[in-house]
């Protein structure tokens, strides 16, 4: 990893303890061995944790946040009564897609967790297989500091993370995380921080 331990926390101060030796056994493991390999893949992780220091979606959306993140789903009578309830508000935005069942609580047991905001039941049992952890009966353990770094490590293997950042394809990186270009702007700014670092050596 080029970034040292202290630059880690020196840019993310509030950053979960222990979390910069998984990312580091992480980096190691997947070949993100470049500079833009490294900056790519941090970036995207920082943007999604709020700075590495939260591995939990935070679902306490106001209304009109609700009508702009998912206006199809969050109608304005809907968005009205479902408004700073995070259960409610996980299970309209989430069941009946990503292996969620319709009528359940399978949007909230299945909500975005980890460094890269693991979300949905499909994923939930995909990702603990790879990662040799049964996260459908225990999807809490993806927001854990080891499994949420290993989760992070094998998604971005699976879509070829490396791949993109060789090729400078920060925009569609972003899409292929996000499925679309939410936060693209601080994604940048959270890559480009990390490239003035260990780019300049």
């Amino acid at each position: 990893m080029k970034l040292t331990k202290e630059e880690f926390y020196n840019i993310y101060p509030r950053a979960i303890k222990g979390l910069y030796e998984e990312l580091y056994n992480v980096i190691h493991y997947y070949k993100i061995n470049t500079i833009h390999r490294e900056a790519y893949f941090l970036g995207q992780l920082a943007h999604e944790s709020q700075g590495f220091r939260s591995l939990e979606e935070n679902l306490n959306y106001s209304v009109s946040a609700l009508r702009a993140t998912w206006p199809k789903r969050f109608p304005p009578d809907v968005a009205a009564k479902a408004a700073r309830h995070p259960q409610q508000i996980a299970n309209i935005a989430y069941n009946g897609r990503m292996g969620n069942a319709i009528g359940s609580n399978d949007g909230y047991k299945y909500r975005g967790r980890g460094l890269i905001q693991l979300t949905g039941k499909d994923n939930y049992i995909l990702y603990g297989r790879k990662v040799g952890i049964d996260l459908l009966i225990n999807p809490d353990l993806a927001s854990t500091g080891q499994i949420a770094c290993e989760i992070a490590g094998a998604y971005w293997d699976d879509i070829k993370g490396n791949g993109y950042a060789d090729l400078r394809q920060y925009t569609n990186l972003t899409k292929r995380i996000n499925g679309g270009t939410n936060g693209l702007q601080d994604r940048n700014v959270q890559k480009n921080r990390i490239l003035r670092i260990i780019g300049s050596r």
